[in-house]
């Protein structure tokens, strides 16, 4: 038994010694979004043409949520867990895409710090940098 959990051990501690990979909203963004909400984040991607439904602006998410970032609200469209089922949506949901990598915490606004993937984390940041 000790043979087996000697070498599981040291696979651990190798692991949580490896430094971590900065993760990049910008090329996050550059990657997933920007054929869409073009390059500064206002809708008019090279791609937007073709889609049935304009791609939103994504400048104004703050204005239209009376001044503040809502960032778990934004996580949860990226991701598509608060648009599934929603036919009229044309964006992607981008969960399983985001999911590689380490996780991060993040209070989703209950007082519970939630394993969350630090790609979507970095995306939605981004996000919250182009709000004008």
């Amino acid at each position: 038994m000790i043979r087996i959990l000697i070498p599981i051990a040291a696979a651990c501690a190798l692991t949580a010694c490896a430094p971590e990979r900065q993760v990049s909203g910008r090329a996050l963004y550059q990657d997933y979004c920007l054929s869409c909400h073009g390059a500064g984040g206002r809708g008019d991607g090279p791609a937007a043409e073709g889609l049935g439904k304009a791609p939103a602006d994504l400048t104004t998410i703050s204005a239209r949520n009376g001044g503040t970032f809502p960032m778990v609200q934004v996580m949860s469209a990226i991701d598509g867990y608060s648009r599934r089922g929603d036919r009229s949506s044309v964006m992607p949901e981008l969960g399983v895409a985001l999911q590689e990598g380490p996780l991060v915490r993040v209070d989703t606004g209950d007082g519970i710090a939630t394993p969350t993937p630090a790609n979507l984390v970095a995306l939605a940041n981004y996000l919250k940098g182009l709000q004008q």
